[in-house]
């Protein structure tokens, strides 16, 4: 957790001893000498900040969150190899060849897969290109979802007749939103995002909401075992990310637990251990929703993406309430289906 906090990111890949573990989804990507080819690393996963707070709400995920409290500081002490594969993308551990084109790139980040190590000076004989499970190589580079948009983000003219078309024409949000509402403690938000597997939720206003629904997803379009209620056309106030857990100490996240994740996610808006840049993006001392409309050009959602370096943008209407989501892995998605298309056309 403080190296994540330290070095301002999200994931980082756990180097074990090689000839000790299997690696995540049978993966066997290491890390070896430039010069002998002697083996020195063995790369078993990537960890995550879902994979944190999933590891935080426990296995009793659909519980109050009072037991958070309990053995907090026992499972924040527990080795990070016990973690790898709590979220779904963590049950596997991917490396992209350096060869590979960008559009077979598009086709695994299209795929919900957000990031891969990328081989510097690898072995010659793996010359084949796309998305593999066994690497060696002297170092590696990490390739994100981001970076991806950043690259698309820089050649816009190029796909001006893609990206000026809707979100809704292109068919990039997804309708079916789980949230919670403004009255949900943290202790239950980070159970909900461990149990519906979700790097970040909405954040709704509680209106006619029943007394003990703050205390479960809501779901925009599908009852689930969660009891949920309608997520959808509610009025949109904040958003919970796992992310924000990077802006507490720790230490003193068991007195945070009790209040509401709103007010945790404005508390943290002050916390020192946000990098200077971070407070920049969000422009004010409040964060600021990012947002569009279903009619807003695909250009405008990377755009905010990327300016505000968020990994999804709400879609709204006209009156601010939730209609919807554009995450990074459905702009990639329709970017590289019309890409295809256009090519086929041809």
């Amino acid at each position: 957790m403080n190296t994540l906090v330290a070095n301002k990111i999200v994931a980082v890949p756990v180097a074990a001893p090689p000839g000790q573990w299997i690696g995540a989804g049978g993966s066997m990507i290491v890390e070896s000498d430039k010069q002998t080819g002697a083996v020195r690393k063995h790369y078993i996963g990537m960890v995550t900040m879902l994979d944190i707070v999933a590891h935080i709400a426990g296995d009793d995920h659909l519980s109050g969150g009072d037991s958070i409290t309990q053995d907090l500081d026992q499972r924040m002490s527990d080795p990070v190899s016990s973690i790898i594969g709590h979220s779904f993308e963590g049950l596997s551990l991917w490396t992209l060849n350096p060869n590979t084109s960008m559009l077979d790139c598009m086709e695994v980040f299209s795929k919900g897969v957000h990031r891969a190590m990328v081989p510097v000076d690898g072995q010659e004989e793996n010359v084949a290109s796309g998305a593999e499970l066994a690497e060696s190589a002297s170092s590696y580079k990490i390739l994100t979802q981001m970076d991806m948009l950043k690259f698309l983000h820089g050649r816009a003219a190029e796909l001006h007749s893609i990206l000026s078309r809707s979100v809704q024409d292109l068919g990039a949000d997804t309708v079916q939103i789980y949230a919670i509402t403004d009255r949900t403690k943290l202790g239950y938000a980070i159970k909900c995002l461990k149990a519906a597997m979700l790097n970040a939720v909405p954040i709704v206003r509680a209106s006619d909401v029943g007394q003990d629904d703050h205390k479960q997803l809501i779901n925009a379009s599908l009852i689930t075992s969660l009891r949920a209620l309608f997520g959808r056309c509610r009025k949109l106030i904040g958003t919970f990310s796992a992310t924000d857990l990077r802006g507490c100490h720790i230490t003193s996240l068991k007195s945070w637990l009790g209040i509401s994740a709103l007010a945790f996610t404005e508390e943290v808006e002050s916390s020192p251990l946000y990098s200077e840049s971070d407070m920049q993006n969000r422009g004010s001392s409040r964060r600021e929703l990012v947002t569009c409309y279903a009619e807003s050009p695909l250009s405008e959602v990377i755009e905010k993406a990327v300016t505000n370096h968020v990994h999804r943008v709400w879609v709204v209407d006209q009156e601010g309430l939730l209609v919807g989501v554009v995450s990074l892995t459905d702009v990639i998605r329709v970017i590289r289906h019309s890409l295809l298309s256009d090519s086929n056309d041809q």
